[in-house]
């Protein structure tokens, strides 16, 4: 068992905890620089440090980089273009869509294929946009996660938890990242490349790297709702 120690004075880049959540993204295109494998292993005793109902810590993590990644990156390229049928293990999105769901996910979409000057109707352009997420938007290092299937859905909401230091103690190295539920949709073709056992479940990628800040794609802004609009006080609170 990997003993957690603290950071030495002057890792990272020193950026706030305020600062790393409120200026975490989803990055699509990365500078090829690598990122050392020592780097990375910091990175993911530090997400290790994410809580898990009873300490159970359900996450597994695949990491490539070189060859490995650029090949499983091009066979999934190929399965995306030849159309063939998807076999997704679990439900990310719902079958039907209502408000004010339908509206934030048409608004992102638009969002970015304007950012990448893609129109309307362009459906060849969007499949090899998506495309990039099979070779995680070209950063250097790509993470593939995965659960046991005999966890229940405590575990995943665990598994959201590490995912989420994974993102946010990133940019604390001046790294950032995009989680991708797109890989989960080939996890016969990574659970073969990979020899991930049968008893594995694949919940999503994730691509890690340095961002290229030139790039259009990384201008896109989400958008928040005010706290008013999901927020529900009870009781007396404090006032300054």
């Amino acid at each position: 068992m990997q003993r957690w120690m603290p950071p030495l004075p002057g890792d990272g880049t020193g950026v706030t905890v305020e600062a790393a959540i409120a200026g975490r993204r989803c990055c699509r295109a990365f500078r090829p620089d690598p990122v050392p494998v020592e780097l990375v292993e910091k990175l993911l005793a530090l997400a290790a440090r994410a809580p898990s109902g009873s300490n159970v810590q359900p996450w597994h993590v695949h990491v490539l980089t070189g060859e490995a990644k650029d090949e499983l990156g091009a066979e999934l390229v190929r399965a995306h273009h030849s159309g063939a049928p998807l076999d997704e293990e679990y439900a990310y999105y719902p079958p039907v869509w209502s408000e004010p769901y339908l509206s934030r996910r048409r608004k992102i979409g638009w969002d970015l294929y304007g950012l990448l000057g893609i129109a309307r109707g362009d459906k060849e352009r969007m499949s090899e946009q998506h495309a990039r997420n099979y070779v995680f938007f070209g950063a250097p290092v790509g993470l593939i996660f995965t659960i046991d299937r005999q966890l229940a859905i405590g575990s995943w909401l665990d598994y959201g938890m590490f995912l989420q230091t994974i993102m946010i103690g990133a940019r604390a190295f001046g790294l950032e990242t995009c989680p991708q539920q797109a890989f989960a949709k080939y996890h016969a073709i990574i659970q073969k490349r990979l020899a991930i056992p049968d008893d594995r479940m694949i919940v999503v990628g994730m691509a890690l790297g340095y961002p290229d800040d030139d790039a259009p794609v990384n201008r896109l802004t989400t958008e928040r709702a005010p706290v008013a609009d999901f927020t529900t006080f009870v009781g007396r609170l404090a006032v300054d």
